[in-house]
């Protein structure tokens, strides 16, 4: 993506919550990556085409294995899930109880 990730996710963020337009548009998705610097042909290109849609779709499918049922969820070390709008407790919990089974004292 030519090291323009996190402007592509902020500028589809505020084209979502802030301008309230619908982001799986491929017209709002092509100007969007336009905007922030990427090749709106190229983007209009991938999209029209669908070229990673089993990649996506096949990540999808994994996490959705793995148990993943929540937005936002995160995965530590490929292994503990944590799901959902947690408070810091909660990861505070789950990476003492990491330590402690990296120690061998669970």
């Amino acid at each position: 993506m030519e090291g323009k990730q996190q402007a592509l996710k902020l500028a589809l963020l505020q084209a979502y919550f802030g301008e309230g337009e619908n982001v799986s548009s491929h017209e709002v998705l092509a100007r969007v990556a336009g905007e922030v610097g990427l090749d709106e042909a190229k983007a209009r290109e991938v999209l029209d085409s669908g070229r990673y849609a089993d990649d996506v779709r096949d990540q999808e499918r994994y996490y959705q294995e793995q148990g993943i049922r929540a937005v936002p969820s995160v995965i530590i070390n490929g292994r503990y899930l944590i799901q959902g709008g947690q408070p810091p407790e909660v990861f505070e919990q789950t990476l003492r109880q990491i330590a402690s089974e990296a120690q061998g004292t669970t």
